[in-house]
This record gives C-alpha cells, structure tokens and sequence, in this order.
C-alpha cells in the first residue's frame, strides 16, 4: 500500500516496522473489497497527535477515500485524547492542502527545503475540538 500511494517516496518496510513497533504510534488500513485502498500512520503523546503518512491508492484516488482517512485518524487521534492534531505537507501539494484547511487545519510554520527535491514542508494543526481553535488553549 506504502509503495502503490507514494512511488519513489514510500518509506521502506523496515521504517514502516520501526514506526509501527512504538506504543504510541498506529496505522489504519482502509479496504475495499479485499484489497487496500488508503492509510493512515499516526502518533499521539502527551495529548498532542501527529499524522505521518496518508495514502490513497492510485485505482481508488478521486472518490473521497482522503477524507474518511483523515477522520478516522481525528477519531482515533480524539480515541487516545489527543487535543491538537499536527502534520507536514508538501508547500506545493494543493490538493492535500485543500483537504487539511477543509477540515480545519492551519499553517503553523514552514521548513525551508525539507523535503529531498528541496520543497518547503507546511506545518498545519488542527484542535480535536473546534470551539478550542485560536483560543487560549493554543500549543506552546
């Protein structure tokens, strides 16, 4: 699923091990038919959740599969009392960055040339519960 969603970016099966092999981390699989269609791979800790991978397949891109990803990953994220949700995206990622600030995520901070070809990561959060968002209960 890893190699399918992401091509030359995939991480390897031995990082996907290692990630997978922390208590606080988790992955879920979407499957359709028998056959994977999308995950997600997510961390909490000290009520702060990370989302590290999301991946759609090719044959199953276009039909809103990201999106049911995503909320599962705030619920299970919420599940673990996560109280903010972060992640990096690709600066030049548009249709990633329509779907985030379509769920109420927010550009946080920038890192210059994060990425191996040299693009800027956003850095987005999200509070698990709205009514929260710019309020004073903002992460330090």
């Amino acid at each position: 699923m890893e190699q399918a969603a992401f091509g030359d970016a995939a991480w390897t099966m031995a990082q996907l091990r290692g990630t997978l092999a922390q208590p606080a981390d988790f992955a879920l699989l979407l499957d359709e038919t028998g056959a994977a269609a999308g995950h997600v791979l997510g961390r909490v800790a000290a009520g702060e959740a990370e989302l590290l991978r999301i991946g759609v397949a090719p044959h199953a891109r276009g039909r809103g599969l990201g999106r049911a990803l995503l909320e599962a990953f705030h619920a299970e994220a919420t599940r673990r009392d996560a109280a903010w949700f972060f992640l990096e995206v690709g600066a030049n990622n548009q249709p990633a960055l329509a779907l985030y600030r379509e769920q109420g995520w927010e550009e946080a901070g920038r890192r210059r040339r994060y990425y191996r070809s040299g693009e800027d990561a956003l850095v987005l959060r999200r509070p698990a519960h709205p009514s929260r968002q710019g309020g004073s209960g903002s992460p330090r």
